[in-house]
């Protein structure tokens, strides 16, 4: 098995909310498109303000990739300062 990244995202507005549903879309698809991306689902809950989050990457590589690319992306922008809670496992 290679890296897993779970858990949720959890907005505290509306306005945030609203943020994460504009995002969303491009951010998948670009994170499906890249090497080494096994899975990742981002799915809305029954909270409007809550997302449950489920990555697996082939390997540690793939990942910090992964990390990397997100951390310059749009995604990042709009979605900065939003309440992040994950576990990753698979990392060194």
């Amino acid at each position: 098995m290679g890296v897993t990244l779970t858990g949720t995202l959890r907005c505290k507005t509306a306005e945030e909310a609203d943020r994460v549903r504009a995002a969303l879309p491009a951010h998948v698809a670009l994170t499906r498109a890249e090497p080494g991306c096994v899975s990742f689902e981002v799915t809305p809950t029954d909270d409007p303000m809550i997302w449950t989050v489920a990555e697996e990457f082939t390997d540690p590589a793939a990942f910090d990739a992964h990390q990397a690319r997100a951390a310059a992306s749009d995604w990042a922008r709009e979605t900065a300062g939003i309440e992040r809670d994950y576990v990753v496992k698979g990392m060194p």
